[in-house]
Order: C-alpha cells, then sequence, then structure tokens
C-alpha cells in the first residue's frame, strides 16, 4: 500500500463532505491508494469505499476497545446456529482431539494444526465485547493464539492480501485484509471467561475480530487461506455477507 500524506487525507475528506461529486474524488483518492473494499461495485459501493478508506487510514493500528473485568456480561447471548452435522457431532463426541485447521493459499508452508498445536503458541485473553449488527451484544474475556503467529508460521507470502476463513458449517465463509489479519487483536479463540470455549459460542475454535462487528467473527473455523485475489472466492465480494446485503468491512 502507497503511504499517503496528510494533506492528501484532509482532501478526501473535504471530498466527502462535498456530496455527489466529493464521494466520486474520495472514490478516485481510495483506489489510487488501492484502500477498495470487494464489495465497491452497485449503488452503495462509494459509501462502503469511503468508509473503508477512512476508517484504515485512521485506525489500522488502533487497538480494540477492552473492558475490565467487572463489565464481562453474566447472561451473554450466543446467537442460533443452524443444528450441527454429523461430522460436527463425531469431533464433538471425541472431545474435539480430532479438530484440525488448515492454512493454505499463499503461504511457504501449508499447515494443519491441532487444537493442541494452537494451544503450544503464545495465548494472549482480551475483553472485548461482541457487538452485532442486529442491536444485541455482550461482553467476554476470549482466549487465544493471535492470527498473526499463526500465519507467520506458515510463512504467509508477501503478496498476500487478503485472509479467508470457513466454518465448518457449509457455505459460511468470511475475509478480511491483511491489517486485520496481523493486528494483535485478532485471535484464533479456543478459550472465553477462564474456560474452553463453549460450542454455541463457536467451539472448539472462533476467530475473533473484535474491530468489527460480530458477523466477521467466524465460528467453528476449520481453514484459513491466505491470497492475493479475493475475486476468485464466491461472487468475489469477499465474503457471503455482501450477497445478503451486509458490508463487507464492518468496523466499529
Amino acid at each position: 500500500m502507497n503511504p499517503i500524506s496528510r494533506r492528501k487525507l484532509i482532501t478526501m475528506g473535504l471530498a466527502a463532505t462535498a456530496g455527489a461529486s466529493g464521494l466520486i474524488e474520495a472514490n478516485r483518492l481510495a483506489r489510487r491508494y488501492g484502500l477498495v473494499p470487494p464489495d465497491s461495485g452497485g449503488f452503495f459501493g462509494p459509501g462502503e469505499t469511503l468508509t473503508y478508506a477512512c476508517q484504515r487510514l485512521l485506525t489500522a493500528r488502533t487497538p480494540a476497545r477492552e473492558f475490565p473485568r467487572s463489565m464481562i456480561s453474566k447472561n451473554p447471548f450466543a446467537n442460533e446456529v443452524a443444528p450441527p452435522k454429523e461430522e460436527f457431532k463425531r469431533l464433538q463426541a471425541g472431545g474435539f482431539r480430532d479438530w484440525r485447521l488448515v492454512v493454505d493459499g499463499t503461504v511457504a508452508r501449508p499447515t494443519s494444526f491441532s487444537l493442541a498445536d494452537l494451544k503450544s503458541l503464545p495465548i494472549h485473553s482480551q475483553i472485548t465485547e461482541v457487538a452485532c449488527e442486529e442491536g444485541w451484544s455482550y461482553i467476554a474475556e476470549w482466549i487465544g493464539t493471535p492470527l498473526s503467529g499463526v500465519l507467520r508460521e506458515t510463512g504467509v507470502l508477501p503478496q498476500s492480501r487478503y485472509i479467508v476463513y470457513y466454518s465448518i458449517e457449509k457455505g459460511l465463509w468470511e475475509s478480511i485484509d491483511m491489517a486485520d489479519a496481523m493486528h494483535p487483536y485478532t485471535l484464533l479463540t479456543m478459550g472465553m471467561n477462564d474456560g474452553d470455549l463453549p460450542v454455541p459460542f463457536g467451539g472448539p475454535l472462533r476467530l475473533r475480530v473484535p474491530r468489527q462487528l460480530g458477523y466477521k467473527s467466524l465460528k467453528y473455523v476449520t481453514r484459513i487461506t491466505a491470497t492475493d485475489d479475493i475475486k476468485k472466492f464466491g461472487k468475489g465480494l469477499g465474503s457471503v455477507d455482501p450477497e445478503y446485503g451486509y458490508a463487507w468491512y464492518a468496523g466499529i
């Protein structure tokens, strides 16, 4: 990504206040500096591009908001998911000993990690909020290993621009850019509130992206693919969510 000057940033902000012509100018600058989300087409594309570009310029290294332990929600809400498939039931019956996270794509060393492998890596915890686009939220302690460390273990290649991640639930996948993938608050989560991550909350493995809305924190993650071209995945919009009217980038 090319650097952008303070003057250009101010110009971009001023352009955004100028109505339709401002959006066109802001989009032009965003494209020039490679700050264009996968769902930049269509009627809402200019707005999505402006939001993504501004947040990336202003908050790329900003930490997620953390909370004191006293604010952990006593009755967190686990949104409903489809009934578990036979494969999940089999893995659960075995205590998830056979659960694997496959990491492939634009990496030097494609690797399969067991939960024990992941737990042997540096473990971090954070008390952050899951904020749902439907209006509910809760605060919990999340315990896991940073995604950045796993990517370094597999030798993520310099041309990688996005990380695509898949759930064991058929058809569910998401992606984030490398700024979020390498951010220290993005965790492959295996624990919650001092215990193992409960199944209703995504156990045994959930990718927590606390700087974005809850739907980016995909449950039951079994595969991660690094890529230099997000257009090769699905309908090229970055995830399944834009197909249902949600933004690919859901920064908070």
